[in-house]
């Protein structure tokens, strides 16, 4: 079964480390080896990482010379974001009633 767009963002930020090389990447470009310094991880095992974030969509990578930069590519966080946003006036309904629920809690063991 082929997987779609938004099930590869959400399968790449599941990972902490591909969420850190993002973190990273949105300060700016890097290297392979600037990125896998934080995580005292071989070139081949961040690059593992950097294939799955771009097959996602969330990378783009470069080539300047010798230089191979990674830069943040922020069109797919958008698309996860407005998908989840959809979601937000079911999450705000309930929060709603659960307030209402807790103030009447508060309020019979205030008068009772």
């Amino acid at each position: 079964m082929a997987s779609d767009p938004l099930s590869d963002v959400f399968s790449a930020l599941a990972d902490p480390t591909r969420r850190a090389i993002l973190a990273r990447l949105a300060l700016g470009e890097a290297s392979v080896n600037e990125l896998a310094k934080p995580f005292q991880m071989t070139g081949p095992g961040i690059s593992k990482h950097l294939k799955v974030l771009e097959r996602a969509g969330l990378i783009v990578r470069g080539r300047e010379a010798q230089w191979r930069p990674s830069r943040l590519e922020t069109r797919p966080l958008k698309e996860a974001a407005d998908w989840l946003d959809h979601y937000r006036h079911y999450w705000e309904e309930s929060f709603d009633r659960l307030d209402e629920h807790l103030r009447a809690i508060a309020g019979k063991s205030e008068g009772g």
